[in-house]
């Protein structure tokens, strides 16, 4: 599932330079947003991974040059995806979309939890109880911004529970 804020299409031409914040307070308003959400339904802190950080900055970047949105073929790692206008969202925005599916959730047996077919498979993830691990990363054009956090072990199975 793909989530998507766009304020405006524009053609991408450059990738620009790196985020305005510093690796470190990425890193822990990424855990902090993540985290939050898992407390709310008692499912255990996750640790950063800078292997993960490194599998979502390269697909970070091909989406980037790519202009849209589409899941990796990789299989071994979860995988949510935000875009929108660049220098616009902050991180715990971008995140928080992901939990924003929250409000169309009903407990049960994945994939049959969404109410009335809304997607809520970005907000599974991110509380999955078997999910221990999270790095993420984003990449700019000069107007959109692109967030990839990859997830392991990897949620949403079929036929188990969220939490």
């Amino acid at each position: 599932m793909i989530s998507l804020t766009l304020r405006r299409l524009v053609p991408l031409l450059v990738l620009a330079p790196a985020p305005a914040f510093a690796q470190d307070d990425f890193q822990s308003r990424v855990l902090a947003a993540h985290n939050a959400v898992r407390a709310q339904v008692g499912t255990p802190p996750l640790q950063w991974n800078s292997r993960l950080a490194a599998d979502a900055r390269a697909w970070a970047d091909t989406l980037a040059r790519k202009g849209r949105l589409q899941h990796d073929d990789q299989r071994s790692q979860g995988e949510n995806l935000w875009m929108g206008t660049a220098n616009f969202f902050s991180i715990e925005e971008m995140v928080g979309a992901w939990a924003e599916e929250r409000a169309d959730y009903r407990h049960g047996k994945f994939p049959d939890v969404a109410k009335k077919g809304r997607p809520v498979g970005h907000y599974t993830q991110m509380v999955w109880r078997t999910t221990r691990e999270v790095g993420c990363a984003t990449a700019r054009t000069a107007d959109e911004e692109v967030l990839v956090c990859r997830y392991s072990p990897p949620g949403n199975w079929i036929g188990q529970t969220a939490y």
